[in-house]
């Protein structure tokens, strides 16, 4: 019998950037053990340019992303889920509604790149380093062994991943 598949849920006030990357980053690198959503609690009704150009010159597919509201995954029918991880202070500070499936959580935040500035260099260069970020930490959690880990344990791991070099200062504190 084929292991589950996971369903995760990445959150960000804007869902915008950061997490529209850690979504394509667990759809690709999780394929087969994760499925991976991404929301905001205000979404901006667009995906950022830079999040776009970044994601096609890493070889992702672009073509399903849109920026959503967390509210889709509270309906009838949304995909119940096991993780759900903010990535942005903003959104870890926030009331987050009752989540199907009650998910496990924790708060992985690292800097915004959307409130880089600059020139288009340094710009490019705010996305990719959020891009890093949330990729390793989402390459330890995909090589987390989730089915021998108690729930407990599994908690541990999931802020300790959240605290990892980069992380916000929220984030670094296990809030």
């Amino acid at each position: 019998m084929p292991d589950r598949i996971y369903n995760v849920l990445f959150l960000c006030t804007g869902n915008s950037a950061r997490s529209i990357i850690a979504e394509a980053i667990l759809n690709k690198f999780g394929v087969g053990k994760f499925r991976a959503h991404s929301a905001g609690s205000q979404p901006k009704g667009q995906v950022n340019p830079n999040t776009i150009d970044l994601l096609k010159s890493l070889g992702h597919d672009i073509s399903g992303f849109r920026s959503k509201s967390w509210h889709e995954f509270t309906k009838p029918g949304a995909p119940q889920l096991d993780f759900a991880f903010t990535v942005c202070d903003n959104a870890a500070g926030e009331t987050c509604p009752v989540w199907p499936g009650q998910p496990m959580t924790a708060h992985w935040g690292v800097p915004d790149p959307a409130e880089a500035t600059g020139s288009p260099a340094e710009v490019a260069l705010a996305f990719k380093d959020a891009y890093r970020m949330l990729h390793q930490r989402i390459g330890i959690f995909t090589a987390l062994p989730l089915r021998s880990l108690d729930q407990l344990s599994l908690q541990a791991k999931l802020r300790d991943i959240g605290r990892m070099e980069g992380a916000t200062e929220k984030a670094r504190e296990g809030k």
